[in-house]
């Protein structure tokens, strides 16, 4: 479907966009770095699988990490940390479907394995039921950590009674059957155009969600910084912005890496014939790269930004490299 289509050809439905497996195996091209132009005047940038790869299994070792050192560490055993573990899965889901794919397509393209085409279905399909529900439920757990956050500082005395572990786990449950649910119905409708209206909407109420909540704190960790410098002259000024031009960062990370996917749905919807349209499909593996980065990011902007969990990490890579050496 949408998430990793490297066939390189333009995709007219949505299930074509998702894995390109098929497609691949039908038309095996080489990848290059080099961007190549076509008879339409388009310019097509080739991104080699093993760059793929690397990314994958870069983001794939960073999100297993943060999600050991968050049940290794019984000080992070908290709703926020919970949310954030659930993240950096949905992120995992995202590296383990590049990575598996990626390692056929080379084990394709150098002559090494030849599937039946019956196998290579159902696995195309397992593909795209992983990264439909990576996209789902990262969104969605985009937002309940929005949302835990905004509790936090606008609720912060009836914290611990709003946002308990039991409705935490409640969440977590309920966020993970939607997306397996929906990714479902997703595959198997493939082919209507409603299946995009739907991701694009989801996408859109997200991205409002997320600006709203972070407009909020953003306005009120500026209005409670002059307070302080009238009040208290304190230096929690500086750690008070600290905070709010964290979830700007955040926000706008979002939309950069996201950004791009969502615009190729709404124009394959809005202008699936055009010449300019057709070009900004041909460099779809582009926004595969940023949607991978993201996956790449987030433990970084999520979990790295807490000393806590920064130092389990910390203690977790040198007790690896010990039991290495």
């Amino acid at each position: 479907m949408v998430m990793t289509n490297r066939s390189h050809r333009n995709p007219s439905i949505l299930h074509v966009e998702f894995s390109p497996l098929n497609n691949f195996m039908e038309d095996n091209e080489t990848n290059s770095t080099a961007g190549e132009q076509n008879s339409m005047g388009c310019v097509q940038i080739r991104i080699p699988q093993e760059l793929f790869l690397a990314l994958g299994l870069i983001s794939l070792v960073e999100n297993i990490l943060v999600v050991l050192a968050i049940i290794k560490n019984r000080n992070l055993h908290s709703p926020m940390y919970y949310f954030i573990c659930c993240l950096a899965v949905s992120d995992m889901l995202v590296s383990v479907s590049n990575v598996v794919e990626t390692i056929f397509m080379l084990l394709h393209d150098h002559g090494l394995m030849d599937m039946h085409p019956g196998m290579l279905r159902h696995l195309d399909n397992v593909i795209d039921v992983m990264i439909c529900s990576s996209v789902v439920s990262s969104l969605s757990f985009l937002c309940t950590i929005a949302a835990d956050r905004y509790i936090t500082i606008f609720y912060a005395l009836r914290y611990h009674s709003i946002m308990t572990t039991q409705r935490a786990t409640a969440i977590i449950v309920v966020v993970w059957l939607a997306s397996i649910t929906s990714s479902i119905l997703f595959i198997v409708y493939h082919t209507d155009n409603a299946v995009i209206v739907c991701l694009v909407t989801f996408f859109c109420t997200t991205l409002v969600f997320n600006a709203v909540l972070y407009l909020h704190m953003f306005l009120l960790a500026h209005l409670h910084s002059r307070r302080i410098v009238v009040f208290h002259k304190s230096r929690r000024q500086s750690t008070s912005m600290k905070g709010a031009m964290t979830l700007t960062i955040l926000l706008g990370v979002f939309i950069i890496c996201w950004g791009p996917f969502f615009l190729h749905l709404i124009l394959i919807l809005t202008c699936p014939t055009s010449p300019f349209c057709n070009c900004f499909f041909r460099n779809f593996n582009l926004f595969l790269i940023l949607i991978i980065c993201n996956s790449l990011i987030d433990p970084l902007i999520y979990a790295y930004r807490s000393h806590e969990l920064r130092k389990t990490l910390q203690e977790l890579v040198l007790c690896s490299w010990c039991f290495g050496v």
